[in-house]
Formats: structure tokens, C-alpha cells, sequence
């Protein structure tokens, strides 16, 4: 069964027929993959009238178990943004009452975020709807084989989140 990529590497191998271009072969897949499930999952979150990124902060801060809360460093590293866009965030989603500032116990100076109750709630009715759709994306292979893939990807995405 051939792909968009395959059309891809077959115009390379035409046009420059002495260079290696293998590595599209992987990475330009992973690419547009990524690319096609950006848009899936934006309209399964519309569905929640939530953006990527606000379901990426609310997730972060679910998945840290009760009280449900992060500082905005922790929520940083976990959600791969910056500080000035993370303020933005927090500002946006206190806003639509779905997180909370409180002050932080152990540093007067600091914050931490809490995630509402209406966060919680909506995080958890979107990850069973991206659950769902992730799950029909997946059933295209085997269980062994969602294994082996999840095994090379986190070797190849570990080299960049090592630094």
C-alpha cells in the first residue's frame, strides 16, 4: 500500500537518483502523522470547546493527582512551552474557571495552579473522547505491533528530551 511519501521518495529518487533520502522515508511519516492528528484532535476538542493547549495543561495538571496541582514551572516542562506563554494560559483558563491560582505553602513568593472541579470534570469527558479516537487510529495495526512502535518512538523522542 503506498503513502504520499512513498510518491515523495520516489520523485527524490528521480530527480536526485545519487543521494540517500531513506530518512524521509521514517521521519517525513512521522511528520505528516503528527500533522493529521494535530487536526483529529483539534475537532475532538472543539467538541469540548477546549484547544489543544488548554487540554494539555488541564491533563498535566489531572494526571498529578489530588489536589490536582503544579506550579507553572512543572507545567512548563510538561507542556514544552515558555513562561510568558504559560501565564497567558493559566490567565486564560482562570478566566473559564477551570483552574485556580493559590498561594504556595512551602515558597510565599510562588504559586501553585489547581485544577476546578469543572476542569477536572471536562479533562476527563475530552481523554475518553481522544481515548476513543486514538484507539480506532491504533486498531489499523497489531497489539504487538503498537508495542514495537511505541518502544522506537520513545527511543527516538528520548534523544531529544534528554537535553
Amino acid at each position: 500500500m503506498a503513502d504520499e511519501v512513498d510518491l515523495i521518495l520516489a520523485a527524490w529518487a528521480r530527480e536526485l537518483p545519487n543521494v540517500d533520502v531513506s530518512p524521509l522515508g521514517s521521519l517525513s511519516r512521522i511528520s505528516r502523522l503528527a500533522r493529521h492528528l494535530d487536526r483529529a484532535r483539534s475537532a475532538a476538542f472543539a467538541a469540548h470547546e477546549l484547544e489543544v493547549w488548554e487540554f494539555d495543561v488541564l491533563t498535566a495538571l489531572r494526571r498529578a493527582g489530588h489536589p490536582y496541582e503544579l506550579s507553572p514551572g512543572e507545567l512548563i516542562h510538561q507542556t514544552l512551552s515558555t513562561s510568558g506563554t504559560m501565564t497567558n494560559r493559566v490567565n486564560r483558563l482562570e478566566a473559564r474557571g477551570l483552574v485556580v491560582r493559590q498561594p504556595n505553602a512551602d515558597d510565599r513568593r510562588g504559586v501553585r495552579v489547581r485544577l476546578t472541579d469543572a476542569g477536572r470534570e471536562l479533562a476527563q469527558e475530552a481523554l475518553a473522547d481522544l481515548l476513543d479516537f486514538e484507539r480506532q487510529v491504533l486498531a489499523a495495526i497489531e497489539p504487538a505491533e503498537r508495542e514495537q512502535l511505541a518502544g522506537l518512538l520513545r527511543r527516538l523522542l528520548a534523544s531529544f528530551e534528554r537535553s
